[in-house]
């Protein structure tokens, strides 16, 4: 387990790190089922400049949904939030096919949820049951392009997105029959999900490498219990790491003013920029 306490370097003075705006791309707008059987999902799709093929991600938002708030009733490639825009051209211009996928404007719920709205949340939305067969619809769609290495795709998510990612990668994972690295996700990253659902089951273990990035100031999820579950699934030999960011808050990543103008937010924004793209390097492109 791990606790960052680097010293703060300013997002604005790293543009090795963040993509530059005149080089960010809007992404295609795709289409593809879920494994549900019954929904046919939008997805947006950020593409390497380079001739493939390339590794790719799976990007899964959290309870706010794909779009900006700023945009309401719009809901296109163009409204998607800052934080989408940057990480898919971040992994775009990294060498990387991510496609975002959008849960919950094709289920009616474009706007996403409030804070606090767990308990309210219909079950056609469920990050548990239902959107890790939209994930493993996107993995579908991604193996059928001859622009990735079908079996070099991993998956990304954020706060609801991330608890999603917590059910996609376990070995009771809803639509995979034989849960490994080569029938599913061969790495993922949780971003301050919340893992009470996990915690709470004795059989819960992640079958591919997972890291699982917290913030120490969270309001809307518990960082402590993550680390519990970290610890726990290390102890059942489980490929997990674990690093909770001090002094950050939920949602650390949105490179917008409001949240980097907080120190704590810069700096974990930063690390988990480095932090990212070893991992997936390290298991997507041996």
């Amino acid at each position: 387990m791990q606790r960052w306490r680097g010293p703060a370097v300013f997002i604005a003075l790293c543009p090795g790190w963040l993509v530059p705006a005149h080089a960010a791309q809007v992404p295609e707008t795709v289409t593809f089922a879920s494994r549900d059987g019954k929904t046919q999902l939008t997805g947006y799709l950020y593409q390497p400049q380079a001739p493939g093929p390339h590794p790719a991600l799976v990007l899964l938002h959290g309870r706010s949904g794909a779009y900006s708030s700023l945009k309401r009733g719009t809901y296109t490639a163009e409204t998607l939030t800052l934080r989408h825009r940057m990480w898919g051209n971040f992994w775009a211009e990294r060498g990387y096919v991510a496609l975002l996928v959008d849960s919950f404007g094709p289920r009616g719920y474009p706007e996403g949820f409030a804070l606090h709205s767990y308990q309210s949340r219909p079950p056609e939305v469920s990050e548990q049951t239902v959107r890790p067969l939209d994930a493993y619809g996107a993995l579908d769609f991604l193996r059928a392009r001859g622009d990735v290495i079908r079996d070099r795709i991993g998956v990304h998510g954020w706060s609801n997105g991330g608890m999603t990612v917590l059910a996609a990668i376990g070995m009771n994972a809803p639509g995979l029959a034989d849960p490994t690295p080569a029938s599913g996700f061969r790495a993922a990253l949780a971003q301050y999900p919340s893992c009470r659902v996990q915690q709470r089951r004795g059989d819960y273990r992640p079958y591919a490498p997972l890291l699982m990035l917290v913030a120490g100031d969270d309001d809307e999820v518990s960082p402590r219990i993550c680390q519990e579950l970290a610890s726990v699934l290390t102890t059942r030999g489980a490929a997990v790491e674990f690093v909770t960011y001090e002094n950050a808050q939920h949602a650390y990543d949105d490179p917008g003013t409001t949240k980097q103008s907080r120190e704590g937010n810069r700096r974990a924004l930063e690390d988990t920029l480095r932090r990212a793209e070893a991992f997936f390097s390290r298991h997507l492109r041996f």
